[in-house]
């Protein structure tokens, strides 16, 4: 049956049935593995498998820290989108881990922090008093020298 669908071109062979073989392989004898053969070849413009992407090097440093690989040097040329996409959505979720703990540390330091300063009384109401009371003297100091000139 598939000889019929392919016309015997080895062209057609090497596209179509090549890939639909691996990926049966690659499924087993599951239902669903056989759906898959039966709609790729009803649907001819259906590709099997989505290597259609050429990784960047930054997609291969996603790829190594998502855990897909364990090096570089170990990832394909061509690497499906869905790989790639699962991956980035991987990593995304393990920056935002890292962002909330460094926001929490960054919270936990500016409380310490407060407290201790709060313990020696260096607060944002003692800041202010002293810098109105030097602004003062300096406003003072201007008015003594406006006054002792002579005009």
């Amino acid at each position: 049956m598939l000889g019929r669908l392919l016309g015997h071109s080895p062209g057609l062979w090497q596209r179509v049935a090549r890939p639909v073989l691996r990926s049966v392989r690659a499924v087993g004898d599951k239902a669903k593995g056989t759906q898959d053969v039966a709609l790729q070849t009803a649907n001819p413009g259906y590709k099997a498998f989505k290597n259609d992407r050429r990784p960047t090097n930054f997609d291969k440093k996603v790829l190594v820290w998502a855990g897909r690989f364990k090096k570089e040097e170990d990832i394909p040329k061509h690497i499906s989108s869905e790989v790639l996409d699962a991956a980035r959505n991987s990593v995304r979720i393990k920056v935002c881990y890292i962002m909330i703990a460094l926001t929490l540390l960054g919270c936990l330091a500016m409380v310490i922090t407060g407290k201790e300063a709060a313990k020696r009384d260096h607060t944002l109401v003692t800041m202010n008093t002293e810098k109105k009371a030097k602004w003062r003297a300096e406003v003072e100091k201007d008015q003594e020298a406006a006054d002792g000139k002579p005009q």
